[in-house]
């Protein structure tokens, strides 16, 4: 596997999501929306963000191949022998972008054997950074200080998140199976950090996401004591099944 430092990928996703916010705060993106095969929502700001990773994480690493929602993605015949690879959402949360309400991230993470290992996530609104490492930890980057963060171990009591536009009933029916006091919702990997950094206990999804909307925060949250089931990565069809993070 090729050595990477976090650094450089915290500072791409920094960059990237600079470039989104200054879309987001000119008064005429909405004109300039797009509609994608699966009759998802594309912005001008996911194609400059994609550009930005794609480029640099090309040219600091040549020999790791990405994946990422805005390319047009590499048959499974090439690369099912991928050992490592980028796996990249570059605006998570377009629907939360369009909206307006902040909730939007750029997600970038490293795939070695099917396992995500590094996950680096950064909302530009908040100018908030969540990064993890594989055996070395979790991290908040936030007005210029790096905490550590961990899940909160809490059995009872407990917080769940939800997806802000697109929950539904099974999630809920499916949170009954755990002593819950309360449902919070918020959008896009966001999810995954609250979990990571024991704001919030359980995460489930049961609808349809795709594996660069998962990868960054599960590397994040494993990183952070936790755990997801339910994830792969690097399948016939990158789509994801139902799956549950936990901060215990």
């Amino acid at each position: 596997m090729v050595n990477v430092d976090i650094k450089e990928i915290n500072s791409i996703a920094i960059k990237a999501g600079q470039k989104i916010l200054a879309i987001y705060n000119q008064n005429n993106f909405l004109e300039k929306i797009e509609l994608k095969g699966d009759s998802s929502p594309i912005t001008i700001a996911d194609k400059a963000a994609n550009k930005i990773i794609v480029d640099q994480l090309q040219n600091l690493y040549p020999s790791i191949p990405i994946i990422s929602e805005e390319e047009k993605n590499t048959e499974f015949e090439l690369r099912k022998g991928w050992e490592t690879f980028w796996l990249v959402d570059p605006l998570d949360g377009t629907k939360e972008f369009i909206n307006k309400n902040g909730e939007f991230t750029v997600n970038i993470s490293l795939i070695y054997k099917g396992n995500p290992i590094m996950g680096v996530i950064y909302a530009p609104v908040l100018d908030r950074l969540y990064y993890g490492i594989l055996m070395m930890g979790a991290f908040k980057e936030e007005n210029g200080n790096i905490t550590s963060i961990k899940v909160n171990n809490r059995i009872n009591n407990l917080i769940a998140v939800g997806s802000r536009s697109h929950a539904s009933e099974q999630d809920s029916e499916y949170l009954k199976s755990y002593d819950v006091k309360e449902l919070t919702s918020i959008g896009s990997s966001l999810k995954f950090c609250l979990v990571a950094e024991g704001l919030a206990d359980l995460y489930y999804r049961s609808g349809p996401t795709m594996e660069w909307d998962t990868a960054a925060g599960h590397a994040i949250v494993i990183a952070a004591g936790g755990k997801v089931e339910g994830l792969t990565y690097n399948k016939t069809d990158l789509k994801n099944s139902s799956f549950v993070c936990k901060g215990f």
